[in-house]
């Protein structure tokens, strides 16, 4: 399960140290492998799946109709965009420069763990995303119940 906020910067390089609390698990569960993709749904972040998580998703959007629109969209935003990354000595992976550019980070970025991924938000993007409140019409009663 990841969860939680970090602070990240980008070097020069374009490369972004993975948190210490999740380098074990990287290597020991998710076999060293990563795949960074573009998140279709949200403008200024970045996926970041476990390669076994990833193959899931890539078999199923790439079962979907080849001549739907949304469905091509999808299929270009995640599986035509992916990169296979694998940190480095140092725990450090490289967003390729297109995906750095296409989401406007620079060198400041917040990591956020998402359950069963990663998503990398450019710091802007992420600022905005936060200060946005939810309104309660936003879910109906999906919500009944839950303790928040």
């Amino acid at each position: 399960m990841l969860q939680g906020e970090h602070a990240i910067t980008i070097d020069d390089k374009g490369r972004l140290a993975i948190p210490t609390s999740y380098r074990d698990l990287v290597a020991s569960e998710f076999g060293n492998r990563l795949v960074i993709a573009y998140n279709p749904f949200e403008k200024g972040s970045l996926y970041i799946y476990p390669h076994a998580a990833w193959e899931k998703v890539r078999d199923g959007v790439n079962a979907l109709s080849k001549v739907k629109k949304a469905h091509r969209s999808l299929q270009l935003k995640l599986v035509g965009a992916a990169t296979v990354v694998e940190p480095d000595g140092n725990g450090r992976i490289s967003i390729p420069a297109s995906h750095r550019n296409a989401i406007g980070i620079e060198k400041k970025a917040v990591l956020l763990g998402m359950g069963d991924k990663f998503e990398l938000w450019s710091e802007q993007a992420h600022r905005t995303q936060i200060e946005t409140p939810l309104g309660d019409d936003d879910f109906g009663d999906e919500l009944d119940g839950l303790q928040l």
